[in-house]
């Protein structure tokens, strides 16, 4: 399925917990979403991915329809960043989990 970056953008913009501020930034077609001025969210055709490295990840990519996100098929699968299943944008609360654990994340490391 092909998706809108547009339309993915107001999906993580209703997702993302209201004490999080999102900087949105084009990207080769698509949308790189910004929290604590550090990417979080890849908005594009291919879909919404979150940025999510280690058990975050993992526990993301036992979803089904949730997959590394890779921009075309001869590139190499993400190691951090999981595409939600569709199921997923239609949820909002399943979603805020996925952005804030992200948030968390890219928090952590910008600080260390």
């Amino acid at each position: 399925m092909v998706h809108d970056p547009k339309h993915l953008r107001t999906i993580f913009q209703r997702a993302t917990p209201p004490d999080l501020e999102v900087k949105y930034k084009p990207m080769f077609g698509g949308i790189l979403a910004y929290i604590f001025d550090k990417p979080c969210g890849s908005l594009s055709d291919i879909g919404l991915a979150v940025r999510l490295p280690g058990a975050g990840r993992a526990e993301l990519l036992a979803i089904p329809g949730a997959e590394p996100l890779r921009y075309a098929p001869h590139q190499p699968f993400s190691k951090t960043y999981v595409v939600v299943p569709d199921t997923m944008l239609d949820d909002p609360t399943a979603l805020r989990g996925s952005i804030a654990r992200s948030a968390a994340e890219v928090q952590v490391k910008g600080n260390a």
